[in-house]
C-alpha cells in the first residue's frame, strides 16, 4: 500500500479539481532534464561534449571511482515498479504505472534536490527485474522500489540488496513504516504512555505491515500483533505453520508474545495502539475493546479503515493517510531525506538504524508544538528532507 500522494491542504482546493485541469497537468509527463552547464557558443560545446568529454571518459577508465563525481550516476535515484501494485488501482501494468513514477521522481527533486527517473519494467520475474538493474548498475546511485505487489517485493528487495553495492529501499514497505513509528513516538507522549509498553494491532500483513510491525519490534515495542484476512498472525495457524519461509511466519515467530488468536475483536481487546494498513474496515463495536485513550491510525487510502470523527469518539490520537484531516502519515516525510542522507554519507545499504534514525528526526520536529492533532510535521515542512539527511547520515558515520 503506498501512502505518499500529497493532496492540496485546502480542502476547497481540493474538491475544486477537475478532470481537465489534471489532464493537462500531465500532457508530456511531469519531469524533464535540463543542463547544468552553459550551452551558448563553440567553446561550451566543446567542453561539455567533444572533445573536451573524451578526457573525462578516459579519466573514468582508467579510475572508474572518478564516475562518483565526474557523471550524476552516484546521485540518481532510480524509481523502479513493474506496475503490480499501484496506489489503490492493483495491477495495471507497467505503462499506466509510469505517472505515478514520475511523481515519485518529481518529489525526490522537491524535496530532497535528488535527480530521479522512473523505470517502470515489462516484467513481473523477479530474477529478470533484479538482472535488469545490475546491468544499469553504472547510471544510478539507488533504487528506490516502488508499487510491486507482496510476497514479491519482499524477495525482490532482498536479492537486489545482495546484488548491488548501492542503497536499495522498497518505499511501500520501509517509507509507511518509518513515518508511523515517528507518529506513534509521538502520540505515546500525548497519551502518557511509554513506546516499549504499548500494545500494537497492526491490520494488515502485506508490504506495509510486515515493514510496521518489524520496525516497532526493532524500537523496543514487545506487543505487537498482525492481522490479515485470515485473522490473528501467530505460530500455531495451520497456513502459517505450513509455509516456515514466508514473511508472515517468520513474524508470527517474532511477534504476538501472549499467543492471541482468533479475528479484529480479540486483536484489540485491550489494545492500546490500531494501526490500519490494508483495505479492510474497522468496526466501531471493537474500537471499545482497546484501552482508554487509545491511539488509532487507519492509513488506508483514500478510504480509512475508520472515519476520523467514529475513530475519536474512543480514541485520543487519531491519524490517517489524507491531508484533509490532522496527522497525515505520509511516505514523503521519510524518503527523500533517508535516500539523501544515505548517499551523501557513502552508504551502500539502508539498514535499521538509519530508519530509525530517520524516525526520531520525524518525531522531533513535532515535538515542540506536540498535541493530539500534531504528532508529525506537514509533508510541506521545509526543515523535514533536511533533517531527516543529517540523521541517517549520523547513523550511517556510527555504524
Amino acid at each position: 500500500m503506498s501512502i505518499d500522494a500529497i493532496a492540496p491542504t485546502d480542502n476547497s482546493a481540493a474538491t475544486a479539481l477537475t478532470e481537465a485541469e489534471i489532464f493537462e497537468a500531465h500532457q508530456g509527463g511531469k519531469l524533464s532534464v535540463t543542463s547544468t552547464v552553459p550551452l551558448s557558443n563553440k567553446r561550451d560545446l566543446s567542453i561539455a561534449y567533444t572533445p573536451g568529454v573524451a578526457e573525462v571518459s578516459r579519466a573514468i577508465h582508467t579510475n572508474p571511482e572518478l564516475a562518483k563525481t565526474l557523471t550524476w550516476a552516484q546521485r540518481l535515484v532510480v524509481v523502479v515498479s513493474d506496475g503490480t501494485a499501484v496506489l489503490g488501482l492493483g495491477n495495471i501494468g507497467a505503462s499506466a504505472s509510469l505517472p505515478v513514477m514520475e511523481g515519485k521522481s518529481a518529489l525526490f527533486k522537491t524535496f530532497g534536490e535528488l535527480d530521479s527517473i522512473p523505470l517502470v519494467l515489462n516484467t513481473t520475474d523477479v530474477d529478470e527485474i533484479v538482472e535488469t538493474l545490475v546491468r544499469l548498475r553504472p547510471s544510478f546511485g539507488a533504487v528506490n522500489l516502488e508499487d510491486i505487489s507482496a510476497p514479491r517485493c519482499f524477495e525482490l528487495e532482498e536479492k537486489l540488496i545482495e546484488a548491488l553495492d548501492c542503497p536499495v529501499m522498497h518505499d511501500d514497505q520501509h517509507g509507511t513504516a518509518v513515518v508511523a513509528l515517528a507518529a506513534l513516538t509521538n502520540a505515546a507522549k500525548v497519551t502518557g504512555r511509554e513506546l516499549a509498553g504499548l500494545r500494537v494491532v497492526v491490520s494488515g500483513a502485506g508490504a506495509a505491515g510486515i515493514a510496521v510491525a518489524e520496525i516497532l519490534l526493532t524500537a523496543g515495542i514487545e506487543d505487537v500483533v498482525l492481522l490479515d484476512s485470515k485473522g490473528v498472525i501467530n505460530r500455531d495457524r495451520a497456513d502459517i505453520a505450513a509455509d516456515p519461509q514466508s514473511k508472515k511466519s517468520q513474524m508470527a515467530q517474532r511477534s504476538n508474545p501472549r499467543g492471541v488468536t482468533g479475528g479484529p475483536g480479540e486483536a484489540l481487546l485491550g489494545a492500546d495502539v490500531f494501526i490500519g494498513v490494508s483495505s479492510s474496515k474497522l468496526d466501531e463495536a471493537h474500537l471499545k475493546l482497546m484501552n482508554a485513550n487509545s491511539i488509532v491510525f487507519a492509513l488506508s487510502n483514500p478510504d480509512p479503515e475508520v472515519l476520523p470523527e467514529v475513530a475519536a469518539k474512543y480514541a485520543a490520537v487519531v491519524a490517517t493517510g489524507r491531508s484533509d484531516f490532522p496527522n497525515q502519515i505520509n511516505n514523503v516525510l521519510a524518503f527523500p531525506g533517508i535516500f539523501r542522507g544515505a548517499l551523501d554519507a557513502g552508504a551502500r545499504r539502508i539498514t535499521p538504524a538509519m530508519k530509525l534514525a530517520a524516525a526520531r528526526a520525524i518525531a522531533e520536529l513535532a515535538e515542540e508544538d506536540l498535541s493530539a492533532d500534531y504528532i508529525v510535521p506537514s509533508p510541506l515542512d521545509p526543515r523535514v528532507a533536511p533533517a531527516v539527511t543529517a540523521a541517517v547520515a549520523a547513523a550511517v558515520e556510527a555504524e
